[in-house]
């Protein structure tokens, strides 16, 4: 006789064994006890959260003999164990998905005015009711509005929409939800003690994860792990089995596009396939781990279930990345998953949603008001990922030492050559200007009178935009860019090349106008 699957085998047979659904065990119960069950109920949810399981619990608690109402059911009786068998005459399951049709629903009315043929009450159990028609509704709800005193009937959907509101309204309704993963990985971890298999508690998790939140979905996947009672599942054997791709490499992955790394991006994303990861789940995956990023940016830390270590790599993330560049990443790949069919290249919609989602050169930072997290170290100098406006958002406060004047002349030809590879045009602009001095956070930078014309160019919307950008992009601050006309070009680079003028800018934060020669001659 083949082995009984895990999720039949472990199926709740009490109130006590629900997990997830405390909201809806706490009102039947008390309906139990007080003797004020209703004649239907109507039980919408996801999938594997314990509809079909609730209502055999009901069954059995209406018609258990027990004689104190606040312990039924008891598990113990005759008509508790013979439902457990299945051998319950009073307990009629009905599957709408093959039963839909307007005369077995006639064929339904016909025998419910018989008496129960043990127990107190006839229970109609109807799974997945809204796959009945038009007509087997109408006729349905003429029992509903006039049934007998004998009979309960508990239906259960998926898809609440397609139920007509006649039957809603007739009928008690409950909303199961999605059982949280910690409860799911708790259940899993009880499972695998009592079967006396050993599980490390990070893949447990991870089968959790998968299931979604469906409790007999991840038992089911549990049941798949346990090839071998002897045999330990640890987390790279749950991730081989199950086809998803580890932690670290979905963290690595969105790490390269934070950094607008397309390359590094394209190995890690490869990588994973090559290693056994199946696409579309290392793409939800994917999602999954931004959607995480998007709550921690935008509500902080609390709403992720993960490990403190997890939550911490999360906030570092989050405080480097703009909101537009997650939202545009968290599109891109949802995209992709419904894109994946399996082909002979199913990595291409990730490959290309990665792309997508790196393609800008740069991207606004999330403000401290878009972030509800602890502060975060200052990005790294090489980020792209900077403000946008620069000149109109306060220096980081987590910002390493003040800079002077003079690290900012030094490090001049380094934002010339970052220009150049950014943008020519802005480039060629700041070949006609030079540092003149640094005001707090503010950049100084002058431009001789005969070459005024080009201050306009450099105050463009755009071009400024670039420039703080490009400067932040080597210092790893923030900074304001003010232009101002007056001096030479060739007074500033003869005032640099003298040790007395330098020292008297660099160090003692002096301005040199202009350079007069003293036999009367006019200004370099």
């Amino acid at each position: 006789m083949p082995a009984q699957a895990l999720y039949l085998k472990w199926r709740p047979r009490t109130f006590e064994h629900v997990i997830g659904q405390e909201h809806i065990t706490r009102t039947l119960r008390n309906a139990i006890i007080q003797d004020r069950v209703r004649h239907a109920y109507l039980f919408n949810g996801p999938r594997g959260t314990g509809k079909t399981t609730m209502a055999r619990i009901l069954a059995k608690a209406v018609n258990c003999l027990h004689p104190d109402p606040a312990l039924r059911p008891c598990d113990e009786c005759q008509f508790c164990e013979a439902i457990n068998a299945g051998n319950f005459l009073d307990l009629i399951e009905i599957d709408a998905a093959s039963h839909n049709g307007v005369d077995d629903v006639r064929e339904l009315r016909e025998k419910i005015a018989f008496a129960p043929s043990e127990g107190r009450y006839k229970v109609y159990i109807i799974d997945e009711v809204h796959r009945f028609s038009g007509s087997a509704f109408d006729a349905l709800l003429k029992t509903l509005e006039e049934p007998p005193e004998h009979a309960i009937f508990v239906l259960a959907t998926t898809e609440l929409d397609k139920v007509p509101a006649t039957i809603k309204s007739r009928s008690l309704m409950f909303e199961f939800r999605r059982v949280p993963m910690r409860e799911v990985a708790d259940r899993l971890q009880m499972i695998v003690e009592s079967e006396g298999v050993e599980a490390d508690r990070e893949a447990l998790e991870l089968v959790a994860r998968q299931g979604t939140g469906s409790v007999r979905d991840s038992i089911s996947l549990l049941d798949q792990l346990i090839a071998d009672p002897n045999q330990r599942i640890t987390l790279e054997l749950a991730e081989q089995t199950l086809g998803t791709a580890s932690n670290r490499a979905t963290g690595k992955l969105v790490q390269a596009i934070i950094d607008n790394n397309v390359a590094e991006g394209l190995d890690v994303l490869n990588q994973a396939i090559d290693e056994g990861a199946d696409p579309a789940q290392f793409g939800r995956q994917i999602v999954e781990y931004l959607r995480n990023l998007i709550l921690v940016q935008t509500a902080g830390p609390s709403l992720v279930d993960a490990t403190a270590e997890m939550r911490a790599t999360l906030q570092e993330q989050a405080a480097a990345i703009g909101r537009a560049a997650l939202l545009r990443a968290i599109r891109a790949f949802n995209a992709a998953i419904g894109e994946i069919r399996g082909g002979w290249q199913p990595q291409l919609p990730l490959e290309m949603a990665l792309i997508e989602s790196t393609r800008p050169l740069h991207e606004e930072m999330p403000s401290p008001a878009e972030v509800s997290v602890a502060p975060a170290r200052a990005p790294k100098a090489a980020k792209p990922a900077v403000p946008d406006e620069p000149e109109t958002e306060a220096p980081s406060a987590t910002a390493a030492a003040p800079l002077s004047l003079a690290d900012i002349k030094r490090a001049w030809p380094s934002i010339l050559d970052a220009a150049r590879k950014r943008n020519m045009p802005l480039a060629k602009l700041l070949d006609e200007v030079s540092v003149r001095a640094l005001e707090g956070q503010t950049v100084v930078l002058s431009i001789s009178e005969d070459k005024a014309v080009f201050r306009q160019l450099l105050e463009a919307d755009d071009k400024r935009k670039e420039l703080a950008r490009t400067i932040q992009a080597v210092f790893g601050v923030p900074l304001h860019i003010k232009i101002v006309v007056g001096g030479t070009k060739a007074a500033a680079g003869q005032a640099s090349s003298d040790p007395v003028l330098s020292f008297v800018e660099n160090e003692l934060g002096g301005t040199v106008a202009h350079i007069e020669d003293t036999q009367g001659g006019t200004d370099v």
